[in-house]
């Protein structure tokens, strides 16, 4: 059992702690059972989406108002705090599981913060119940962590637009139901972009390559060819993409942090288990001075990184409109120190550290890839930095039109 002792933490009040208890125990109930291979990889992500869907907890994905059977009056805003200690819990059972769950936010956040009523009741319900399969769709070969250097295009036509390019490494591409696609405007200018909400049976719409990762969840390339979009799939106002893409990572770049962490906290409780079983030399592997410095690293980043994201979270929960630099260091620091632990926890099991299908194996595979997506490592570093260097450019600024 993970270390729970972080709920008792200002950041949470008595709802949070009765998810986490509540979550806990269908995790131990559920995910046990939860496997899968490669050929039935896209089936088992729609199982598993109408699972959380069922059992509830995707309604922490969406708004209030549009996670019950109908749409009632309710708060518009996510709670950011219970994203992260879901994609937490379920990320120390299934880096998988973890992955379905997010994507349904995140691929559904750009309509939560910014969409039309319309588009809020045609996806977010579905979305909540695990029937449809949300995506985000910004990435593309040559503008991967550089948004802004986008290239796919969205041109004006009649009572909507035109997309043509192409986006890579998209997270459920090829079976999502609907897809948050961020486009270029090239007739308002060269730094004017929409995000547009494309369904996955539109007709300028194909999956023209499913990738394989190390780590195997639903990835693929998508290409728009003359693919239509109306008025109203337009989320927010056009000429608004990039400041819709930054406020949704704004929101779900600590709960990267949070998946890092829940990673992370599987690693040392093996570990600590493995070590007090592990005869060697006469001795517990966990009486070596050199073992017990190895976990008191790992146990203080996992606490350092657990305060980071939930400082994020708790800023997001009270109304900071802009949790930038908090997002950022939350990222930064939670799935760097989740790549260390981990790959203290392999040295510490060994040989079966890196045997194909060991727990240590797979969380060493699962945690790679959080610190390239959503923004690399080294992305975050120029944001935090850009960050604290503002007040400064900006004094800079006004001292040059006093001279």
């Amino acid at each position: 059992m993970a270390d729970k002792s972080f709920l008792t933490w200002p950041f949470f009040d008595d709802s949070h702690r009765a998810l986490a208890r509540d979550l806990e125990a269908w995790c131990e109930r559920e995910l046990p059972n939860f496997h899968f291979d490669e050929a039935s990889l896209d089936a088992t992500c729609r199982t598993f989406a109408l699972k959380l869907g069922q059992a509830g907890w995707l309604r922490y994905a969406v708004p209030k108002r549009f996670a019950g059977p109908a749409t009632t009056p309710g708060d518009d805003k996510l709670d950011v705090r219970s994203i992260c200690i879901i994609r937490e819990t379920i990320a120390r059972y299934s880096g998988l599981g973890e992955f379905i769950f997010a994507m349904q936010g995140l691929g559904s956040c750009p309509v939560t913060q910014f969409g039309s009523e319309k588009l809020k009741s045609k996806y977010l319900p579905s979305v909540a119940q695990g029937k449809s399969i949300a995506a985000f769709a910004i990435s593309e070969a040559a503008a991967g962590s550089d948004i802004s250097a986008m290239a796919t295009t969205a041109r004006k036509s009649g009572n909507g637009y035109v997309i043509d390019g192409e986006k890579t490494w998209i997270s459920n591409g090829g079976i999502a139901s609907h897809y948050v696609v961020f486009c270029r405007l090239p007739e308002m200018g060269e730094k004017s972009f929409v995000a547009l909400m494309v369904d996955a049976d539109n007709p300028g719409l194909s999956i023209s390559e499913r990738i394989k990762i190390i780590a195997p969840h639903p990835l693929a390339t998508l290409r728009f060819k003359n693919c239509k979009a109306t008025e109203d799939a337009v989320i927010g106002k056009p000429g608004d993409g990039i400041r819709i893409a930054h406020a949704t990572l704004d929101v779900f770049r600590p709960t990267v942090g949070a998946a890092a962490l829940g990673l992370a906290r599987r690693a040392l409780d093996d570990s600590i288990t493995h070590c007090g079983q592990r005869s060697l030399f006469g001795q517990k592997l966990s009486d070596f001075q050199i073992t017990q410095a190895k976990l008191a690293d790992m146990a203080t980043s996992i606490d350092a990184s657990a305060l980071l994201v939930y400082r994020a979270a708790w800023a997001r929960d009270h109304g900071v409109e802009r949790i930038t630099r908090e997002a950022a260091m939350a990222k930064l620091f939670s799935t760097e120190a989740a790549q260390r632990t981990i790959d203290d926890a392999v040295q510490l099991f060994g040989s079966r550290g890196v045997v194909a299908g060991e727990t240590m194996e797979r969380l060493y595979r699962e945690v790679r890839a959080l610190r390239i997506y959503e923004g690399a490592s080294e992305v975050q570093k120029l944001i935090i930095a850009a960050q604290l260097l503002k007040p400064v450019k900006q004094a800079g600024a006004l001292q040059g039109s006093h001279d």
